[in-house]
């Protein structure tokens, strides 16, 4: 399986909400989350799709804004995409959603819950053929 590139904006544990802003040619501060929410993985886009697509990877320790990660896509939350890092034999066992700890999926689900204001119900998890669809459609807007 070819991976895929994401672009990390905002690293996990953080409160602070980075974007990449094209026309600054960086990375810039949005806001600070003022909710007692953290990110609970690190959170960006996947440059390979068309959209740009977005994406939480699931990594052990943060990294950084503006960081690249090689990543495969094995789960959907909604319009995220959910991916572990790419030959990393730490997530190498995780193929579909039932393979990401359930309390990992809770902190996930509960963070887009409580950040995606205007959402009246916040979608549920999907596997790994959600992951794919998502991939290949092209983003709204």
């Amino acid at each position: 399986m070819t991976a895929l590139r994401c672009f990390i904006e905002i690293p996990k544990g953080s409160r602070n909400q980075y974007s990449y802003d094209e026309a600054l040619g960086g990375i810039k501060l949005e806001r600070f989350l003022f909710s007692s929410v953290v990110y609970p993985a690190d959170f960006g886009f996947l440059i390979d799709t068309e959209g740009p697509r977005r994406a939480f990877v699931l990594v052990g320790q943060p990294t950084f804004p503006g960081c690249v990660i090689e990543v495969r896509a094995i789960a959907a939350h909604g319009d995220v995409v959910i991916c572990v890092p790419h030959q990393d034999p730490h997530w190498s066992g995780l193929e579909d959603v039932d393979d990401i700890p359930a309390q990992l999926r809770d902190e996930i689900a509960h963070f887009l819950a409580v950040t995606r204001e205007g959402l009246a119900e916040a979608p549920g998890f999907e596997g790994h053929e959600a992951a794919q669809a998502l991939l290949s459609t092209r983003s709204a807007g």
